[in-house]
């Protein structure tokens, strides 16, 4: 059974940083790419991120480039995102997924940026 636990989020100032991770199990981690996605409130879901399973290959959605980092711990299980320079507009829930359960989902870990 295909396990995702976020973790991490918070309330946390304009300009601030959050560092977000995802503990997974029931599959075998290192052979598939995760994801980061993020549902703002009264909006769908939208992709932030992505790792290739061995790291060579980050993929950025355009409005987080250069202020967030995707990585990943094969040996522990772990996705985790760096988030820096954080905007108002961040504010979301923020969802881990693996490429070869696109329908699993964990709860989720609630980012807010307010002042």
């Amino acid at each position: 059974q295909v396990q995702l636990v976020e973790s991490g989020g918070g309330l946390v100032q304009p300009g601030g940083s959050l560092r977000l991770s995802c503990a997974t199990s029931g599959f075998t981690f290192g052979n598939y790419a995760m994801s980061w996605y993020r549902q703002p409130p009264g909006k769908a879901r939208e992709f932030v991120a992505r790792i290739s399973p061995t790291s060579k290959i980050r993929e950025y959605t355009d409005t987080v480039k250069g202020r967030f980092t995707i990585s990943r711990d094969n040996a522990k299980n772990m996705v985790y995102l760096q988030t820096n320079s954080l905007k108002s507009e961040d504010t979301a829930v923020y969802y881990c997924n693996s490429q070869g359960w696109p329908e699993s989902w964990g709860q989720g870990t609630q980012v807010t940026v307010s002042s």
